[in-house]
């Protein structure tokens, strides 16, 4: 009982403290101090991290099988009602999966979480959001976990382990209907062959008719489709060899962008058939979708002695997808989108640990991967979009006197490659004395990136001068160009820790860490600089090339202190963690300078959060 008055008293204090989001992110927020929702006992795959969570310096979440059924987690952001200072929104489809965390993330490009499924890691934030199906359990892990698992986890790591044929046996089947014409059907199948092999085969398959209507097609906007499968095969012999291969295929297809207009200078405004674009009003005339076909295989081999583990994980993933908007959700013809990625990644894990009970434990890692990625991004100006976004400011600079109009559409054609790779080398020790343990860890990681643009367009148009009767069509304008960038990043991210154990699930810890989320490139302003060029071109100027098609990476220094209790022998349980994080070279998304179109990614200075 003594040891409840004192946690008792300590959460009192907790529950009267403020939680303060960084404030100059995109969506700061507030939210309890870091607890940990504990729940049913699950079986340990895990490579890097210790046996139980519990005991280690990290604040985290865990969320069992039980759990994920009983709250209906059928996808990540789900997880954000359960997780403390996990925020993750909905932007209108799977493919803006973004994660905030600790008042950090940022909307497009490099998340500041990680995600790994069967540890795993999956290398494209467009797939983060995908039906999560047979899930035995979800590890939040808060806080900078870059010196094990290196890019994009500053803001920590999303861990998500499925069922195994060794720990389940038997069919499954669920089906559900809900509101919005929602129905999902999944079923499974596990079998155990032998005390050597088991396998497991999954399907799932999701519809639903959405929940908003386009009010000037009369069509839903937010229908989905959902499919997919997943096969895994295990082998394991009584000396320690264990050998397991997942391949998974997934297709989404989505209607997207539920999006009403606010209001504005288009208020008002009527397009060819009279009609007006309303505040408040859900009303575009162009295609909104978004459809992705993922395909992954990972095969993770381990070998375990008394005294020690290796093991090696090795993935193969594709990503396929293509996004269509209609750029100003308005019912007036102004311009379209069109995004399509085609994404292969090879990685590779190898982790060389120390086991047993023993004063002195290690790890050493090797990490290595590889991008293909190649993308297009046609956007279609069209002549009232022309008129309104490129011709309108100057024509009314000449007080009316020269008039340019647009004839035709004006295409402006983007393509990308952006092949990457990195590698990375890595070690953790940690020392027990009495109750004390210390741990220390760093990591080394280079990563290059690279970027060859091609961009084409055409601008037709008409000139009329003074009291000339009618628009004289010029010489159309047509633009070529290419261009080559380059980033490398050679980066050393330490880790330090002490944690004081009163026993297994109850201690208190301090640690420092270093976070690192990498830098890139904005291919979504690329358009934009094209019809710069194009409209100089017109006017007969000069365009000034602007330094802002790449961003730096991002860093942070973590410091954080917490501790996992429990009393009552164990039926109450309650972690509670206090942090600052001091961030340096924050990515945001923002708007260009005077614009009001195309988003880019940009550094600030400093940010901090607590």
């Amino acid at each position: 009982m003594k040891h409840c008055k004192l946690i008792i008293a300590l959460f009192s204090f907790i529950a009267l403290s403020l939680s303060a989001a960084a404030h100059t992110t995109e969506h700061p927020h507030t939210e309890a101090v870091d607890t940990m929702i504990l729940v049913d006992g699950v079986q340990v795959t895990a490579v890097k991290q210790g046996l139980v969570l519990r005991s280690e310096p990290i604040a985290s979440t865990i969320v069992g099988e039980r759990a994920v059924s009983r709250n209906q987690i059928s996808a990540l952001k789900n997880l954000a009602e359960m997780v403390p200072n996990l925020h993750i929104p909905d932007y209108g489809s799977r493919m803006t999966s973004s994660i905030y965390v600790r008042g950090l993330g940022a909307r497009i490009d490099q998340p500041v979480m990680g995600m790994t499924i069967d540890n795993v890691p999956l290398m494209q934030k467009n797939t983060f959001d995908m039906e999560l199906s047979d899930i035995e359990r979800v590890e939040v892990l808060r806080g900078p976990q870059s010196t094990l698992y290196g890019r994009n986890t500053m803001g920590g790591v999303v861990n998500i382990y499925t069922l195994s044929p060794f720990h389940y046996e038997g069919a499954r089947l669920q089906l559900g209907y809900s509101t919005g014409n929602t129905f999902r059907l999944r079923a499974s199948f596990y079998e155990q062959f032998n005390d050597k092999w088991a396998t497991s085969v999954s399907a799932y398959r999701t519809t639903s008719d959405g929940f908003f209507r386009n009010s000037l097609t009369g069509a839903d906007t937010d229908w989905e489709k959902n499919y997919g499968g997943r096969w895994k095969l295990l082998f394991r012999n009584n000396k320690g060899l264990r050998i397991e291969n997942t391949l998974s295929l997934s297709e989404t297809e989505q209607g997207g962008y539920p999006y009403a207009f606010l209001g504005g200078r288009s208020e008002g405004v009527t397009n060819a058939d009279g009609y007006a674009v309303t505040p408040g009003r859900i009303a575009y005339n162009d295609s909104c979708r978004y459809d992705r076909m993922t395909l992954s295989d990972g095969l993770t081999i381990q070998y375990e002695t008394g005294r020690y583990s290796l093991t090696s994980i090795t993935s193969y993933q594709l990503t396929d997808d293509d996004m269509h908007l209609d750029n100003d959700f308005t019912p007036l013809d102004y311009f379209t989108l069109q995004q399509k990625i085609k994404e292969h990644v090879v990685t590779e894990d190898v982790i060389f640990r120390s086991k047993g009970d023993r004063r002195y434990h290690y790890l050493f890692g090797l990490y290595g991967f590889y991008r293909d990625q190649q993308m297009e991004a046609p956007v279609v100006f069209k002549p009232a979009g022309i008129d309104a976004m490129i011709f309108a400011a100057a024509n009314q600079a000449t007080g009316g006197r020269v008039q340019m109009h647009a004839l035709e559409n004006m295409p402006l054609d983007s393509e990308f490659e952006i092949p990457a790779y990195g590698f990375a080398a890595y070690h953790e020790s940690s020392l027990r004395f009495g109750k004390f343990e210390a741990k220390a860890g760093v990591r080394i990681e280079h990563e290059q990136v690279s970027l060859d643009t091609h961009g084409s367009g055409t601008l037709k148009y008409a000139l009329k001068v003074g009291a000339m009767p009618r628009p004289m069509e010029q010489e159309p304008v047509v633009l070529e160009t290419e261009s080559s960038y380059k980033q490398d990043f050679t980066e050393i991210l330490p880790k330090l820790s002490l944690i004081y154990r009163f026993d297994e699930n109850r201690n208190l810890y301090a640690s420092f860490s270093r976070g690192f989320k990498a830098g890139g490139f904005n291919t979504q302003i690329y358009s934009d600089v094209l019809k710069e060029m194009l409209q100089a071109q017109a006017m007969g100027g000069a365009y000034e090339e602007k330094d802002i098609m790449s961003y730096d990476p991002e860093y942070s220094w973590n410091y954080e202190v917490g501790g996992h209790f429990s009393c009552a022998e164990g039926a109450i349980r309650g972690d509670f963690a206090l942090f600052m994080i001091d961030c340096r070279d924050q990515q945001l998304t923002v708007f260009p300078a005077g614009k009001s179109t195309g988003r880019m990614m940009t550094n600030a200075g400093r940010t901090r959060s607590y």
